[in-house]
């Protein structure tokens, strides 16, 4: 009985998994074919692209790539001071009986500053309104998805932290948006680096950094989801979940270009 109470109880973060697995398997070859096309384009043309109109100036791509990565650090610091604080929660609740709120609103901080900051072609930064960015560039509006998915789960967590919230759904909404947001990462539009040289190395180091980021927070969500299960390994999980944050951070802090 207990054995099916626990399979039950997990059934939404099983079916989860299933679908990220499905779309890793279906979804690698899509990349590798989209890949070897741009290379065989590259590698056919015959005459050099050099028209201002079609190529940015050096000094615009390397100002993107600076946005991109600074863009791609700060998320990881906020990512890896959530996944510090909720290991050192024990020793820190003693002294500051906030701390354990600080965790979900470093993930409203971040989805703040991906919602308005992100892409800074649209307005107020920039010419391009939202409307344009989000119906004509695929890159711009995932952006926009992950923010508000980490502003939902920052305000989900910070009241469930309070005590505010409490119903059974709530503590499945992390799991589940990890594990989705994750499957976004394998189909990530990103175009920087396309105008570049050696545009195709770019891309492809983009696309491995970017697949390490789904495995992470596909940890994430299948470890916060267990955290969540009364059975004998909880507290391993209570303790993975946190680590695997800071692992994640980590490598969104060393994002390069």
């Amino acid at each position: 009985m207990h054995l099916s109470r626990f399979f039950h109880a997990n059934i939404l973060l099983w079916s989860s998994t299933l679908v990220v697995l499905t779309l890793l398997s279906a979804g690698l070859q899509p990349l590798r074919v989209k890949q070897n096309t741009a290379h065989d384009m590259h590698t056919g043309m015959s005459m050099p692209m050099d028209d201002a109109a079609v190529t940015p100036s050096q000094a615009k791509l390397l100002a993107d790539k600076r946005e991109s990565e600074f863009n791609h650090h700060l998320a990881g610091l906020f990512v890896l001071l959530a996944g510090l604080i909720i290991l050192a929660d024990g020793s820190l609740h003693d002294r500051l009986r906030f701390a354990s709120l600080v965790w979900p609103v470093c993930f409203l901080l971040s989805g703040l500053f991906v919602l308005i900051w992100s892409d800074t072609e649209l307005w107020p930064f920039g010419p391009q309104s939202w409307s344009y960015g989000l119906t004509h560039h695929t890159e711009v509006l995932q952006h926009k998805v992950f923010a508000i998915m980490l502003l939902i789960l920052g305000v989900i967590e910070f009241q469930r932290t309070r005590g505010v919230l409490k119903s059974a759904w709530a503590s499945w909404v992390f799991p589940v948006f990890a594990v989705i947001g994750s499957a976004m990462l394998l189909f990530h539009e990103h175009r920087a680096g396309m105008h570049s040289p050696n545009h195709m190395e770019i891309m492809a180091r983009i696309q491995s950094e970017h697949f390490s980021y789904a495995i992470a927070g596909i940890g994430i969500g299948l470890s916060k989801g267990l955290s969540e299960t009364r059975f004998a390994w909880r507290p391993f999980f209570e303790r993975l979940f946190p680590a695997l944050l800071i692992v994640l951070g980590a490598l969104l802090m060393v994002y390069v270009e």
